[in-house]
């Protein structure tokens, strides 16, 4: 793989960094053939950190790798709500930002793209236990505390820990397309998608089971994208009352259920454009569209553009 075609990742190491949150960027990220990144671990400055949870880092790189980076991660780090980052990590953040660098801040790694003030007026989000601290201490920025992250174009916010992985894949589908994304999510063993506004956490008064016979369902309306699925059999599969269905599916997922089938079929046609040699029109009928003219008019309605542009965007070797 040619170096010059490696995007460029950083991962922020700021003290107290948590080490799960470190680890998802660098590892999702990490450089292999179907990977064209490349990662550098970095902090204020070179040398050690220390971290939460009994574990400091050794980072070989300082401030200048925020200079070099197209992604920069800002992992979660403890106290965020005590402790505002150096000024020169809130220097280098904004300066990354203003060259046109992507900022993406895992859990309450918020915080700190917070103190730069790229965050006011935008929609955010961080960890569940700290969205009203964000809140109170940064009362410019709208907090969303019932989502895994938002997209603000060049600001991204994930929730906690494990919404890092969310985050990462949505950031490979929008640089590579779907399939690097589900590729990555197999080596992780990470649900391929979930949709950034699904809730941070199901209420406990859903019992489990519930929610695994869901999980079962969606498993189930994925090998049968090209076959009629309506809402009924949907609830059937699930075994139980379709009003039931529709109400904790959306829970579950922050789409509704026919949202869902939706978006699984656009997902499966963007896989086979990348993937395949296969027209418009057999993909149409291989994903449960029908024709060519419906999956246009679905592609477009939900990825802005056509099957026919998403191709030559992703398409493989391309």
């Amino acid at each position: 793989m040619s170096t010059s075609r490696l995007r460029r990742v950083a991962v922020l190491v700021l003290e107290g960094a948590k080490p799960l949150d470190v680890g998802i960027p660098a590892q999702v990220f990490t450089t292999r053939a179907s990977m064209p990144y490349e990662v550098r671990v970095c902090g204020a400055e070179p040398g050690t950190v220390t971290g939460g949870d009994g574990l400091s880092y050794a980072v070989a790189h300082g401030l200048e790798a925020l200079a070099w980076a197209d992604i920069v991660f800002v992992p979660g780090y403890r106290f965020p709500d005590r402790d505002d980052p150096p000024p020169s990590v809130v220097d280098a953040l904004v300066a990354a930002h203003d060259r046109g660098a992507r900022l993406a801040a895992i859990s309450t790694g918020a915080f700190a793209l917070a103190a730069t003030g790229l965050l006011d007026g935008r929609r955010a989000t961080t960890h569940w236990h700290y969205t009203r601290r964000l809140a109170a201490k940064y009362p410019q920025i709208q907090v969303d505390e019932n989502v895994l992250f938002v997209d603000e174009g060049k600001v991204l916010t994930s929730a906690g820990a494990a919404s890092g992985i969310d985050l990462c894949l949505h950031l490979l589908r929008r640089d590579l397309g779907v399939a690097a994304s589900n590729h990555a999510a197999r080596r992780l063993v990470a649900a391929p998608y979930r949709s950034g506004g699904q809730a941070q956490y199901v209420p406990r008064s859903v019992p489990e089971p519930l929610g695994e016979r869901f999980a079962a369902t969606r498993e189930w309306a994925l090998h049968r994208l090209d076959r009629p699925l309506t809402l009924d059999a949907l609830a059937e599969h699930a075994a139980v009352s379709p009003r039931t269905f529709s109400r904790r599916f959306a829970e579950d997922t922050g789409y509704t259920p026919m949202q869902w089938v939706m978006r699984a079929r656009i997902d499966l046609a963007r896989e086979l454009l990348e993937r395949s040699e296969r027209s418009v029109e057999q993909i149409a009928a291989d994903v449960g569209l029908g024709t060519g003219s419906n999956l246009r008019l679905h592609f477009q309605r939900i990825l802005g553009t056509t099957p026919i542009q998403y191709r030559r965007t992703f398409a493989r070797g391309e």
